[in-house]
């Protein structure tokens, strides 16, 4: 079973391979009492990959390592700069299943196959407090890289890491840092062992051999006081090369201008939250479930918003997986909340009103609608059906279907599609003002609630573009969200409530808690439909963008 470590660290440039060993006296750093030589450790370890790099492309490493006192597999996760989730495995021949499900997200149905191996001599250093608590590990690298697919280079380099021991404080690498520049010592430039072996190993293209000089033609007599093409010299000849130069043609830039830039660069951010959530959502890290669910409908809803930009002829259809994978995230998420909400319900109850083995009854309730959800997600997660869905993404992403107004100025294309939005919140809104209370109302102030999250999510789209007006709208609808929730969240608990006291009743258990509960569930619905024309109203008079 594969275990997770959080590794803080950071390198730098050590000297030549085969140089001195360049660290200072680290003695003099604070909080540092004592530096404890532990010795040489000789590490071998051979990274994996697809045979076009997705990994290394995503910076996560895989590597079978032997040597030092953590021989097996580990697969790095990056989390952001100079920290990532060091995932373990024992050490076996292939890999193991649990670590390949981790970047199956990136790989789909590619093999991994190995790419380059590492050797390395490490020499440890640790430093201590004056407990003699361990503070940092400092090591100082001789690697030697074998390049194993996609080429036969090899190099040789020697580098220098610190890695900050377990819960210590990362303010502490500051001052180890510190002193290393004193002694001038850099950063390096490789964020790690294996994008150095890869950039140093790679296959060099052969330099283009240069082409003669051509003889220069005999000037041309020209009329008097101008120069002939071949004769042009001095100021003429600045000039002409000044033209030549302006007109070489600028580098791309990625700054979005059209409203298809805009969309797309949304669109891809929810891609790749997709993908990038995916190994979170295996390892069951919390909230992960939820946002790649919100992932997917903010993709969605941008497809359905923004259809005057993309094609919904090619859309719709993906909108069709990316709400079935929604559906799927939700097993879990929606019982856990749900069983949050009956659970703080119960326990804001007082005691005298607590009647049979209510909490015990919730909880077993509970626990047999999320058996074998998880297995089932994973499932999901290892399925073509979602594998496929990932690839369908990229497909739409490396073409879009790009519609004439994507063309156009976001300023009018994107700001008509969020105010299309609204308009369709307030509608629905008002509808549900107009309902008595009761079942038609609740389903009307549901479909509003539906509607002001996709019309949030369309102004986040628009935010980059339009700016604080989108930005406002965001708010607003959040707001509006979060008290249309609120009313859902009755709905939904009351309708467990009727069933918990089903159950109750049938086996001949005192339903009356049940129906305090319930009670308070209704109130706390009225409140909010008391709530909502005020805030409603606060929000038309702000307005859309």
């Amino acid at each position: 079973m594969a275990d997770t470590k959080r590794e803080i660290e950071r390198k730098y440039e050590g000297p030549p391979a085969g140089g001195d060993a360049p660290l200072p006296d680290l003695t003099d750093v604070p909080g540092v009492s004592g530096v404890i030589d532990k010795g040489v450790a000789e590490l071998d370890a051979t990274y994996y990959d697809t045979a076009d790099q997705r990994l290394a492309t995503a910076s996560l490493t895989l590597r079978r390592r032997t040597g030092g006192d953590d021989a097996g597999w580990h697969l790095k996760l990056p989390v952001s700069e100079g920290v990532r989730d060091e995932i373990r495995a024992p050490l076996s021949d292939t890999v193991p299943e649990d670590l390949t499900a981790l970047v199956r997200s990136r790989i789909r149905e590619a093999e991994l196959v190995p790419v380059v191996r590492l050797v390395s001599a490490r020499d440890i250093r640790h430093l201590v407090d004056a407990s003699g608590t361990l503070l940092a590990e400092v090591s100082v690298d001789r690697v030697r890289a074998e390049r194993l697919s996609g080429g036969a280079g090899s190099a040789e380099w020697t580098e220098i890491e610190v890695e900050l021991a377990d819960d210590g404080d990362p303010a502490f690498l500051d001052k180890v840092e510190k002193k290393l520049r004193k002694a001038g010592i850099k950063r390096s430039a490789s964020a790690s062992k294996l994008a150095k072996a890869l950039d140093d190993t790679a296959p060099r293209k052969p330099e283009k051999p240069e082409k003669p000089e051509k003889p220069e033609k005999p000037e041309k007599a020209g009329k008097p006081g101008k120069a002939g093409k071949a004769g042009t010299t001095g100021k003429a000849a600045d000039a002409s090369k000044a033209t030549t130069t302006a007109a070489k043609p600028e580098p791309p830039d990625s700054t979005p201008r059209t409203a298809g830039d805009h969309i797309l660069t949304y669109v891809r951010a929810q891609r790749d939250a997709i993908v990038e959530l995916d190994p979170a959502v295996r390892r069951d890290v919390p909230d992960s479930v939820h946002r790649m669910r919100v992932a997917t409908r903010r993709l969605r809803s941008t497809f359905r918003s923004y259809g005057k930009i993309l094609d919904r002829a090619v859309t719709d259809p993906i909108g069709v997986e990316l709400k079935w994978l929604a559906a799927e995230l939700g097993v879990d998420r929606d019982q856990e909340v749900l069983t949050e909400h009956l659970t703080t319900a119960l326990d804001d109850l007082p005691s005298e009103l607590v009647k049979g083995p209510v909490q015990a009854r919730v909880s077993t309730w509970s626990g047999a609608r999320r058996s074998g959800s998880r297995q089932h997600l994973i499932a999901v997660l290892d399925g073509k059906r979602y594998l496929d869905l990932l690839t369908t993404l990229d497909t739409l992403e490396a073409g879009p279907p790009l519609l004439e107004a994507a063309s156009k100025k976001p300023e009018k294309v994107i700001a008509k599609a969020v105010r299309k939005d609204f308009q369709k919140v307030a509608d629905l809104v008002g509808e549900a003002l107009e309902l008595p209370p009761g079942s038609e109302r609740d389903l009307a102030m549901h479909d509003a609630r539906k509607k002001a999250k996709r019309t949030r999510y369309a102004a986040e789209a628009a935010t980059p573009a339009l700016g604080e007006p989108a930005a406002d709208l965001v708010k607003s609808m959040k707001s509006l969200q979060t008290l249309l929730g609120d009313h859902q969240d009755s709905v939904m608990v009351r309708g467990a409530l009727r069933e918990l006291a089903a159950e109750a009743h049938e086996v001949g258990e005192n339903a009356f808690t049940y129906g305090v509960l319930y009670g308070r569930q209704e109130q706390r619905a009225a409140a909010v439909e008391a709530e909502l024309p005020g805030e409603w109203e606060a929000i038309e008079d702000k307005g859309a963008v």
